[in-house]
């Protein structure tokens, strides 16, 4: 479960930036290209914020879509499937990923 290793990452990243102050909230974007599990990420939150200190620390996951361009034929397409990545109109693997690779911590509420 890579999950318990990223909420670990995130709170390193959280604790850096709120500098001592109490965390009320903390965003995350994640694509879907990421392959994670957003019910498994928030159970090993809980585990994490608690071991860091930052028990009231609530997380909220933005889910973004993969989407490509393809280099084909130039289109723009959302892809379902993390496992397969090519384009649905020409079935060319030669594509650009626009999103879907995000996993960044957007914003913190701290008091």
């Amino acid at each position: 479960m890579h999950e318990l290793s990223l909420c670990e990452a995130i709170a390193g990243v959280v604790k850096t930036h709120a500098d001592g102050r109490h965390v009320d909230v903390v965003r995350v974007r994640i694509g879907a290209l990421r392959q994670v599990v957003p019910d498994s990420l928030s159970f090993c939150w809980a585990l994490v914020r608690e071991s860091e200190n930052m028990p009231d620390a609530e997380l909220e996951l933005e889910c973004i879509g993969a989407e490509v361009r393809c280099r084909a034929c130039d289109r723009h397409s959302e892809i379902t499937s993390a496992w397969s990545i090519w384009c649905p109109h020409c079935d060319s693997a030669d594509v650009e990923v626009l999103h879907g690779n995000e996993f960044l911590v957007t914003s913190l509420d701290v008091s």
